[in-house]
């Protein structure tokens, strides 16, 4: 087959313990799902989960053990970090139960969404789609997916992100308002889910600005840590 411009090339993200990498299809992020970071946002209660994507070549794929180089975006003068637990579909489907999920996980990883929070707020007051402030080049700064079964513990896991070193966000798996099997339960209702989709699966509480220089860590116990610098 031919095209008339050159393909792009797929996206993908190493895998502990293999060769062959995982190809990104589609990344889905969800809204909101700690409930300390929901108040700070100025919510409260246990929401519906509610959803939305980034395209996959936003994606800015740390190797093990690297630091990777992400630049400030245009366009804001006020970039925040968000931690999360990323789940990376190995089996797709739709309408998936909950009490089925695990069978569609292929493993997970560290990742941020990084947000700018001046564009998305401007948005938010218009009422129009804030994919500006969430979609934008380099916005999904992701480390090496650990297979599932290496990290039967994931559930009541860490999380945490450290700026320069300091605390910034710290907390747990367990405290997911719609945890990973619910999440996907959810997200398979509205879009068929498909091998090498990923699933951003919420922040925690602690969530704000970062500058050019600012060396960010982002764990969860169990996976590859992630580390990133703004240039």
């Amino acid at each position: 087959m031919s095209f008339v411009v050159t393909p792009p090339a797929i996206p993908s993200i190493p895998v502990v313990g293999e060769s062959a990498r995982f190809p990104i299809h589609r990344m889905y992020c969800v809204g909101r799902n700690y409930e300390e970071h929901a108040k700070e946002m100025g919510h409260t209660g246990r929401e519906a989960p509610f959803f939305f994507m980034k395209p996959a070549d936003a994606a800015l794929v740390a190797e093990a053990g690297q630091t990777v180089a992400m630049p400030y975006p245009t366009l804001t003068s006020n970039l925040h970090h968000e931690v999360e637990l990323v789940v990376a579909i190995g089996k797709g489907g739709a309408n998936i139960a909950a009490a089925d999920a695990h069978q569609h996980i292929y493993g997970y990883a560290v990742g941020l969404d990084m947000t700018r929070r001046d564009l998305q707020n401007e948005m938010k007051k218009q009422g129009r789609p804030w994919c500006i402030g969430k979609g934008f080049d380099f916005s999904a700064p992701i480390g090496p997916i650990t297979p599932a079964a290496q990290v039967p513990g994931i559930h009541s896991a860490a999380i945490a992100l450290q700026v320069n070193s300091l605390d910034r966000q710290r907390s747990t798996i367990a405290k997911l308002i719609w945890n990973i099997a619910e999440t996907i339960e959810q997200l398979s209702a509205a879009w068929t889910l498909q091998p090498g989709d990923l699933v951003f699966t919420g922040t925690p509480e602690g969530v704000g600005a970062v500058v050019r220089g600012d060396v960010l860590l982002a764990s969860v116990d169990g996976l590859q840590p992630l580390q990133v610098q703004l240039v």
